[in-house]
């Protein structure tokens, strides 16, 4: 257990540093744009750059692996929805939004860093591919059903062009199309932008922590939803058993790629979640309570799981030898 606190406390302690820095010196949120930019536009890219350009390029294709962990994300979602839509008698735009805080992670921000420090650097292919495909599938989702609900009058062309423009123009998905090429292609960056690429990298998970710390002590909870237990329940704890299984079914995957895989999935609601809320103008507080909420929870979720995962309770496949 010592060696779960071990990773556990200094991940959180950053999260921790910035929300009581962010309570004791008032600066207003906008101030942290520029660290934001930072940090997605620089250092998360230089990280999975770094990292996917040194991988054989045959690991860069597990669809399998993609398929599995992607899908039951999208479980998440669905449920989330049709039992949103049915109590609320259709309600799309608000129930895509509680589906999305029951299924859209924070993979980005929270993701590389805590899997890096759990597993070293072999999980850094899984996050990658993770991050990639899954907000391919929530940079699509969101428009869709909004405009489904109404609250997107845009013309089917004009929509789908601005998913796509979110897709491709996306730094990290950038960063990792250049990583697999450059696997591919067997290309060596010079030494000295190596070395920047490796400040850029070390710097990238520190700066996300406490950036998200301070995000989150500048957004006061103000309202608990009433759907906060089931959204909760199916992010932090019923998602990583989904997906745990799905890996189990889908295929024989490396052990480190499938706790990783489980514990992305365990991760909370990700801030874009608030993002997407306030960029529709619905439920907007309640999505910034569901990222407030689910993070104080995943203290005790992500460490139980970490236990689970380190003491070998949690073997990486349900059914060895099928």
């Amino acid at each position: 257990m010592a060696e779960i606190l071990g990773l556990v406390l200094p991940f959180f302690g950053l999260i921790f540093l910035g929300f009581v820095v962010a309570r004791l010196v008032r600066q207003p949120l906008e101030a942290l744009g520029w660290m934001n930019v930072f940090i997605i536009y620089v250092a998360l890219p230089a990280l999975f750059f770094q990292l996917l350009s040194r991988t054989p390029i045959e690991r860069l294709t597990e669809w399998g692996y993609i398929f599995g962990t992607v899908f039951s994300t999208y479980v998440m979602f669905a449920l989330m929805f049709a039992g949103s839509a049915v109590l609320s008698r259709g309600e799309i735009a608000e129930s895509t939004i509680k589906g999305l805080a029951a299924a859209y992670g924070n993979i980005g921000y929270m993701g590389p860093g805590i899997a890096l420090l759990a597993f070293g650097e072999d999980a850094a292919v899984p996050v990658a591919l993770i991050f990639c495909f899954e907000n391919i599938m929530h940079f699509a989702i969101a428009p869709t059903m909004m405009a489904l609900s109404g609250g997107d009058r845009r013309s089917p062309g004009a929509l789908a062009l601005e998913v796509a423009r979110k897709i491709v123009l996306h730094p990290f998905i950038i960063a990792t199309a250049f990583g697999v090429s450059a696997a591919a292609l067997h290309v060596v960056p010079p030494e000295p932008l190596a070395r920047l690429l490796e400040m850029l990298a070390r710097a990238s998970a520190p700066c996300a922590l406490f950036a998200m710390g301070v995000t989150l002590s500048l957004r006061p909870l103000k309202r608990v939803p009433t759907a906060m237990a089931p959204i909760a329940g199916m992010k932090l704890v019923l998602h990583p058993i989904v997906c745990w299984v799905m890996l189990s079914i889908v295929g024989d995957f490396d052990p480190v790629w499938v706790y990783t895989a489980v514990l992305l999935a365990g991760l909370p609601s990700a801030t874009n979640v608030f993002v997407i809320a306030q960029q529709y103008g619905v439920w907007v507080e309640r999505a910034s309570a569901s990222v407030l909420i689910t993070t104080l929870l995943s203290v005790f979720t992500v460490t139980g799981l970490l236990y689970l995962i380190k003491s070998g309770i949690l073997p990486p496949d349900l059914f060895p030898g099928a």
